[in-house]
C-alpha cells in the first residue's frame, strides 16, 4: 500500500468523520438562534405570527419554540438525526411559505431562498445521517 492511499484513506475518514459534525452544528445555529430570541420575545412573535395571517399564534409560538430550540440542540448532537432534519425540513418549509411568500419584495425572496437551502441541506442529513461524531453514531 502506497503513502497516498493512507493519506487518502485517512482524509475520508476525517471528512466523514468532523464534516456531518460541522455541517449540523452550522444548520442548527440558525434554529438555536432564533427559537432562543423567540423565548425572550414571546409578545413580538406571536404579534408577527398574527400579521402573517396564521391562525392560533400562541399555539404557532410554542411549536416553533419547541422546534427551533429543540430540534436545534437535537441536530448539534446528532440524536435522532434523520427524524429532527426531516422535522426541521418541513418547518423551513412551512415558514418559506408562510412568512416569506411575497415574491415581489426583493429582501422576501431571498428569505424564500434562504429556506429553501436550508430545506436542502437539513434534506441530505436525512439521506445521509449524522455521521461518525455524533450520538446515533454510537450505536
Amino acid at each position: 500500500m502506497s503513502v497516498s492511499t493512507i493519506d487518502s484513506r485517512e482524509s475520508a475518514s476525517a471528512l466523514t468523520t468532523y464534516v456531518p459534525a460541522l455541517g449540523r452544528l452550522l444548520l442548527a445555529a440558525i434554529f438555536l438562534l432564533s427559537g432562543v430570541g423567540k423565548v425572550f420575545a414571546p409578545g413580538p412573535t406571536q404579534a408577527y405570527i398574527a400579521s402573517a395571517g396564521l391562525p392560533a399564534p400562541l399555539l404557532a409560538y410554542i411549536v416553533a419554540v419547541v422546534v427551533e430550540v429543540g430540534g436545534g440542540a437535537l441536530l448539534v448532537l446528532g440524536y435522532q438525526t434523520r427524524a429532527v432534519a426531516l422535522v426541521l425540513a418541513v418547518f423551513t418549509l412551512a415558514a418559506a411559505f408562510g412568512f416569506h411568500n411575497n415574491f415581489a419584495e426583493q429582501n422576501q425572496m431571498i428569505h424564500f431562498m434562504k429556506n429553501l437551502a436550508i430545506t436542502g441541506g437539513l434534506l441530505q442529513v436525512v439521506a445521509f445521517g449524522a455521521g461518525a461524531f455524533s450520538l446515533d453514531g454510537r450505536r
